[in-house]
């Protein structure tokens, strides 16, 4: 017994220095920045407009994302087909690679210059410089995230739960919407937090397909390196609150 207990307060102690590498800058940011400064940045019309950009197109791709991606998932969870193991990989991509990479792939799929590019700019999707660039981007980079959520979700429900539900008269349809999606929402739910909190966060992808209408992460930048950190360090202490929030919400999803 002793033992263990020895072996607990010595890893608590090396895990402790993790713990404080990752909250010291959470910590000082808010210290550090101007009470006026950060009054100043709330209302800045800038920085309300860069944050509804923002939080529009992250919206829009976890919509999509969930709208494709959960049937998707579905299907991986409970079906084994020829090349599954290669699309899983496939759909990890995204997350494995470099942002800037992952920007110059949508650029080049689906600019006004080639041909599905011109199919949506026939639609009225322009992707170059346009909130559907900022848009698609996000749901490249973000997208894996809610699928590979809700495949976990539909993983752990048990099939029996779907047989006895068709053999009560309800069809595969309705067994889904009735029976699995409720017992799998709070892993979909989780993921798409995760999804839209990916979008947002996103810098890389978003400088080479559409730095412009200006994002919040690029408007960071941006402050920075115009003006120093201490232009920059009010926006970073409102995504820092906005992160936060999102990480309390996600957390009680996962408790509940």
């Amino acid at each position: 017994m002793k033992r263990v207990e020895g072996l607990f307060l010595t890893f608590s102690a090396v895990g402790s220095i993790i713990i404080l590498i990752l909250l010291i800058p959470m910590v000082l940011a808010p210290l550090m920045t101007n009470p006026s400064q950060l009054a100043e940045a709330i209302t800045d019309p800038e920085i309300l407009g860069a944050l509804y950009v923002t939080f529009s197109a992250a919206t829009m791709a976890t919509l999509i994302a969930l709208v494709f991606g959960v049937p998707l998932a579905y299907v991986m969870a409970r079906r084994e087909f020829a090349f599954k193991g290669i699309l899983e990989s496939i759909l990890n991509i995204p997350l494995t690679i470099p942002h800037s990479v992952a920007g110059i792939l949508v650029l080049l799929a689906y600019h006004s210059r080639t041909q599905i590019g011109s199919l949506l700019s026939n639609l009225g999707i322009v992707v170059e410089d346009t909130i559907w660039g900022i848009t698609l981007a996000m749901l490249f980079v973000s997208s894996p995230i809610l699928i590979s959520s809700a495949k976990a979700g539909f993983s752990m429900i048990d099939e029996n739960l779907e047989y006895v539900a068709r053999t009560l008269g309800a069809n595969h349809y309705k067994t889904f919407f009735t029976v699995t999606l409720p017992l799998a929402l709070r892993a979909i739910a989780s993921g798409a937090i995760l999804t839209w909190t990916r979008s947002v966060s996103e810098v890389g992808a978003l400088l080479i397909v559409a730095p412009y209408p200006r994002s919040i992460a690029l408007l960071v930048i941006q402050r920075f390196e115009a003006f120093g950190l201490s232009s920059a360090l009010p926006i970073t202490v409102i995504l820092l609150g906005i992160s936060l929030v999102i990480v309390l919400i996600t957390t009680r999803i996962l408790r509940r």
